[in-house]
This record gives structure tokens, C-alpha cells and sequence, in this order.
């Protein structure tokens, strides 16, 4: 116990003075608070070199060494903690360098504030981490382990999520946008955008690695999808309209979208169901994605150059909603796979990378933005075919982390009880295998060497496809 208090004290002091040596710098980080003008978010200074490293520094840490090394941990790769230590010292040094650049003067804002909360996960994950590491499991620290390892696998996960949410704050602070009577429909785009970017990362992901836990379930994707547009419309049914105050025509126009998502969402629900109980899969989804575009393509906006945008918007979320569709219907034809070995049929790829697409069209839409494009005399095609690039990007960069996740987070599959040989993996790394087999290998797979080996892991909330491993 004594080698343990030497060997975690440092740590934890490490970390807290970390923590604390931020809020002084925070402190000292609004040093040229005088060049703002009153009233405005920012300075009229350029971005130096600096907060451009601070900037570029973050998205490398938490936008893409962060995510890989999570997927690392979770299919207990030996290179997760190297990942890991590369990603926090890149993040400690660029949350300092936010702090310490001369150029542009910001007001407080959200982002400033955010980071320290998001700075605060990281060193829970670091201490989490490092606790794990020293395999104690005899008395009271079993139970802490346990604690330890769910609080572990928590955090990682959320923190994709809460490095999306900042990296967007910083965007909006840079700029000075989303501020006074520019608030609310810069809430509604953001927000909308990245739910829209989340059901496509979803769709990819349940299509690739989460066909064994969707069974699992008993229910169908659809079951799942009008659930939450069920909900999702009984809030902007009573949220898109400050009721007491009139009426105007985008006020009717996200109520009524409200309405109908609610009311398709209730049916898609009761459709998931066959007669014997069993999941089924229908349109629904697929039709309120298609119907949603179709208004949005006609939203009437003040810019011409946002006319243009919304309406490019509003047909990527067509033919999302009318590709997902014929996915269900024609190309799957109402099964959730066309095979066991993990590969998803080239169609079946189009709906999530178009409502990736869709996300960040309707992102980069806001009033704001608009006016910004708009008098630098950048055209909607332009401005579009960058939209589509960003799209791309995070299309891939998921794609290869559900990758690194099907081909690493297996051993290689067992005869069949038959006594039935295995097939040899194929070259992408795929076995073919039967369902219930799928089902009994599924487990939860926290980091390397975190657990004993007398310790058994627990089971899967998100199985695999396919059964092979390659090293």
C-alpha cells in the first residue's frame, strides 16, 4: 500500500496542479481585454501564430488521437496507452497556448469556459487510467476497481462527444458569432446539424459492428430511430414558437415539422412490431429524413446565397431519407444484413454519409455565416463542395475507426461445436460465422492489461459482425 500512496501521489499532484496552474492561466488569459470595443465579442486583431498552433494542436489531440486511442482501449490494443500519452501531452500544451497568444482579444465566452470542464475529464481519465494499471483487486479497492473501469469506459466514450461540442464553441467564439438576437437559430443549426452528423456516425456504426447487439435487443434499427423523432418532435412542437408572441411564417412552418415528426414517429414505433412480436423493419424514418428535406428545401430565407445553401440542404436530406428507404425495402429487403461476414452492401453506405453531408450543410447555414460568405463573394457551389469535403472527412475517419474496432476486437473463432472446421479469415480480415455464435463471443473490452487475469470481463453492449481478428 505504501509503494501505491508513492507511486499515485505524484500523479494526482501532477494533475491537480495542471488543473489549477489553468485557472491561473485563465486568469491571465484576457490580458488585452482593453483592445475590445464595448459591446463587441472580440478584438478587430488577426489570429496570430500561436492560437492558430492552439487550434491545430486541439483538433489533432482531441479530434483524432483521442477517438483512435478510445478505440484502442476498448479492443485492449497495447498501443492505446502510448495513443493516449501522445494525445494528453499535445492537449496540455495547446490548452496553455490558447491562453498565451497575442493577437486576437476575446470576451468571456463559452468556449474559455467549456475547456476547463473538458480539461477536468481528462485528468479523470489520466487518474482513472493510471489506478487501473496497478491491478489491485484484494478488499475495498475491488470494488473501487470496479467503479474505476465503468468510470473509465464512461468518460472515454463521452469525450468524442464533448470534443465535438468545443471545437464547435471555438469555431462560434473565433468568429464572435451566436450572440443577442443571432442565439436561438444559431442553437437550432448547430444542434440540428450535429444530430444529423451523430444518426449518420450511428447508422455507420450499428452497420458495421452493432448488428449482434441490435439482435440482442429484439428490436429493430427503425424501433430505435422513431423513438427518438418521436421525442425529438414533441419538442420543437412546443419550442420553435415563443407562444403569446405572433405568429410568423418559419414559426409555423418548425411547429407543423414538429407536429409531423411526432406523429410519424408514434407510427413508426407501432410498425417495428410484427404480429408475433418479433422486430420488423418499415419506411418511416426514411420518409420523415425525406419529408424534413423537402421543407427545408423551400425554408424562406433573406440571402440569396442562403436560398441557394438551404436548398442544396434540403435535397442531400431528400435523397437521404429516399435512399434509406430503398435500402430497407429493395436492397435489404427488410432483413438487417445481407451477410454475416461484417460487409455491408455498397448501397447501404449512401444514407449515413448523405446525413454526415446534411449535417454539416445545415451547420454552416446560419444567418451569420451567410453574411460572411455572402460579402466575401463566395459562390453557394463553392461554399457546398467544402461542406461535402468536411463530410467526407469525418465520413472516413469513421470508417477507420469502426475498422481498427472489426478487425482487432476478436480472437480468432473456435471450431464449431459440430466440430465443423473454421473458415480461414478472408484478406479484409472477415470470417463468416453463425449468429449464436456471435452472440455468445460478444463482450465489453476495456484497456490492455486493465483487468486481472483472474478478473472476467463483462458482457458486450455492442457486438461485432464478423469474428476475426487480425493482428
Amino acid at each position: 500500500m505504501e509503494s501505491l500512496k508513492c507511486r499515485v501521489t505524484p500523479v494526482l499532484a501532477l494533475t491537480i496542479g495542471v488543473l489549477f496552474s489553468a485557472r491561473g492561466a485563465e486568469a491571465h488569459g484576457n490580458h488585452n481585454m482593453e483592445k475590445i470595443q464595448e459591446g463587441d465579442a472580440m478584438s478587430v486583431d488577426p489570429i496570430d501564430s500561436i492560437l492558430w498552433t492552439h487550434i491545430l494542436l486541439m483538433m489533432l489531440s482531441f479530434g483524432i488521437i483521442f477517438p483512435t486511442g478510445m478505440v484502442l482501449g476498448i479492443v485492449r490494443n497495447r498501443w492505446h496507452i502510448p495513443v493516449q500519452v501522445v494525445g494528453t501531452a499535445i492537449a496540455i500544451v495547446s490548452f496553455f497556448l490558447g491562453h498565451l497568444h497575442k493577437g486576437r482579444a476575446f470576451s468571456q465566452n463559452v468556449h474559455a469556459t467549456f475547456s476547463n470542464w473538458l480539461m477536468l475529464m481528462l485528468a479523470v481519465q489520466i487518474v482513472f487510467g493510471i489506478y487501473l494499471r496497478f491491478h489491485i483487486t484484494k478488499g475495498f479497492h475491488g470494488k473501487i476497481r470496479k467503479v474505476a473501469i465503468h468510470g473509465h469506459g464512461i468518460v472515454g466514450k463521452a469525450m468524442p462527444v464533448a470534443a465535438w461540442v468545443q471545437m464547435l464553441f471555438g469555431g462560434i467564439t473565433a468568429l464572435g458569432y451566436c450572440r443577442d438576437d443571432h442565439l436561438g437559430q444559431c442553437l437550432a443549426h448547430f444542434i440540428m446539424g450535429s444530430a444529423f452528423i451523430g444518426y449518420g456516425i450511428l447508422l455507420t456504426l450499428v452497420m458495421l459492428v452493432g448488428q449482434v447487439w441490435l439482435r440482442r435487443t429484439g428490436r429493430s434499427q427503425e424501433f430505435f430511430d422513431s423513438a427518438v423523432i418521436a421525442a425529438w418532435g414533441c419538442v420543437n412542437t412546443f419550442t420553435e414558437h415563443r407562444w403569446g408572441g405572433a405568429w410568423v411564417a418559419n414559426d409555423i412552418q418548425h411547429t407543423t415539422m414538429g407536429v409531423i415528426w411526432w406523429a410519424a414517429g408514434l407510427a413508426g414505433v407501432w410498425l417495428s412490431r410484427k404480429r408475433d412480436g418479433s422486430p420488423k423493419r418499415n419506411f418511416v424514418p426514411g420518409f420523415v429524413i425525406f419529408i424534413t428535406g423537402w421543407a427545408m428545401s423551400a425554408h424562406p430565407q433573406h440571402l440569396p446565397l442562403s436560398t441557394m445553401v438551404h436548398t442544396v440542404f434540403g435535397y442531400t436530406l431528400m435523397a437521404a431519407g429516399l435512399s434509406r428507404i430503398i435500402e430497407v425495402s429493395f436492397v435489404l429487403r427488410d432483413a438487417d444484413t445481407l451477410s454475416d461476414d461484417g460487409d455491408a452492401n455498397s448501397w447501404q453506405y449512401i444514407p449515413p454519409f448523405l446525413l454526415c453531408a446534411s449535417g454539416f450543410l445545415f451547420m454552416g447555414a446560419t444567418e451569420e455565416q451567410m453574411k460572411l460568405i455572402s460579402d466575401a463573394g463566395i459562390t453557394h457551389v463553392s461554399y457546398v463542395l467544402v461542406l461535402y469535403s468536411f463530410a467526407f472527412l469525418i465520413f472516413l475517419f469513421t470508417n477507420m475507426l469502426l475498422h481498427i474496432y472489426a478487425v482487432n476486437s476478436k480472437p480468432p473463432v473456435p471450431p464449431k461445436d459440430n466440430g465443423e472446421p473454421v473458415r480461414a479469415p478472408r484478406v479484409n480480415g472477415h470470417a463468416r460465422g453463425t449468429d449464436s455464435r456471435q452472440i455468445r463471443d460478444a463482450e465489453e473490452f476495456e484497456l490492455d492489461g486493465l483487468m486481472s487475469e483472474d478478473e472476467p470481463e463483462s458482457p458486450s453492449t455492442l457486438g461485432k459482425n464478423n469474428e476475426a481478428r487480425v493482428d
